[in-house]
């Protein structure tokens, strides 16, 4: 449903405004409301509500006996925030998850199919050119033909 890179910037009130195509995908899926939460690589995760509901099930599954499953949920869930797009397509980020990601102004929105990153400029650039390297040598561990 989402797909691409977008390099944007964050405007003087804090919003940051969703790619067009985004906008036109959650449009033509009947999405209206997002969830936003701290991701993994120090980027923040964006989910449509249903997929958000898909995911909230599976880590709800997980036995809070465990010490991990419990630390994972407090983060991932104390950081969550719904957001719905303004008319212009802005959402407005809530400063503790910009200061997770470390997001000043530069960001890039990259679209990871079921769910939308949003990385800090720099540090999607670091991961990237630390990672595409190793693009191939991944694939071939995980795709199996």
């Amino acid at each position: 449903m989402f797909y691409g890179e977008y390099f944007h910037s964050m405007d003087r009130k804090g919003r940051l405004i969703m790619p067009a195509k985004f906008r036109e995908s959650a449009k033509t899926h009947f999405v209206e409301k997002f969830y936003v939460t701290r991701g993994l690589d120090k980027c923040l995760f964006m989910f449509s509500e249903e997929e958000w509901r898909l995911q909230e099930g599976k880590f709800k599954a997980i036995s809070f006996t465990k010490q991990e499953a419990r630390t994972f949920n407090r983060l991932y869930f104390s950081g969550a925030v719904e957001v719905v797009p303004d008319r212009q397509g802005r959402i407005l980020l809530p400063q503790y998850l910009k200061d997770f990601a470390e997001i000043k102004k530069d960001v890039v929105v990259v679209g990871v199919s079921n769910r939308v990153e949003i990385w800090a400029k720099d540090k999607w650039e670091s991961f990237y050119s630390n990672s595409r390297a190793s693009f191939e040598e991944i694939a071939e561990k995980l795709i199996e033909t």
